[in-house]
């Protein structure tokens, strides 16, 4: 807890954003690589960005990687769901529209904890979620919930263009992909990963 708390002291003091400590500094440490579950919630809750896939509509049906931010939930709400502010003037949207299949690449390496090891190391844990992209209806209680999860992850967020007309999509996740160390991929089903008490 000091450790945390003198943390947000710096990054207040040097970043000057008072938003910094409100919903992603979830945990101090990290979970035993061998608790498959705890470590993809933890990677997943700690991390604000990634690399989302989808299946491009302009470059007939090709992958199409961007990089995009998400929140799984707020600091003391995690669900493990990743959910993300996008716009159809942008193609991830677009082809989320069209074709529901996606992919979700995080890494470990943006947070500062895999020593000098490079990101393509075992040792530095990435993990893909595959599934599909839907979007949310804007009435619903979830993306309530979902808005008030990106907009406490990503303050910023709160200002972008309403011209633009941002949605919020979730990814409904269907198999993990996890490494986390020497050996292969960890065995790690969706529902281990959703029943998971952060």
């Amino acid at each position: 807890m000091k450790t945390k708390v003198v943390f947000c002291f710096w990054a207040l003091f040097l970043l000057g954003f008072q938003d910094c400590c409100e919903g992603w500094l979830l945990a101090s440490s990290k979970p035993d690589r061998d608790n498959a579950a705890a470590y993809a919630r933890w990677l997943v809750s700690h991390n604000s960005w990634g690399v989302l896939n989808t299946l491009s509509i302009e470059l007939e049906g090709a992958p199409f990687g961007n990089v995009v931010s998400f929140s799984d939930g707020i600091a003391d709400k995690s669900t493990g769901i990743p959910y993300f502010y996008l716009t159809t003037l942008d193609p991830t949207a677009r082809n989320a529209l069209k074709d529901h299949r996606s992919s979700l690449t995080i890494s470990e390496y943006p947070l500062q904890t895999c020593g000098k090891a490079d990101p393509e190391n075992p040792a530095c844990a990435k993990i893909t979620l595959t599934g599909k992209l839907v979007l949310l209806d804007a009435n619903s209680k979830e993306s309530e919930f979902a808005q008030a999860a990106l907009f406490s992850k990503h303050p910023e967020m709160k200002g972008w263009p309403k011209s633009h007309e941002f949605q919020i999509f979730k990814l409904e996740t269907e198999n993990i992909f996890m490494i986390n160390w020497f050996g292969g991929p960890k065995p790690l089903t969706v529902e281990e990963y959703l029943k998971y008490k952060m």
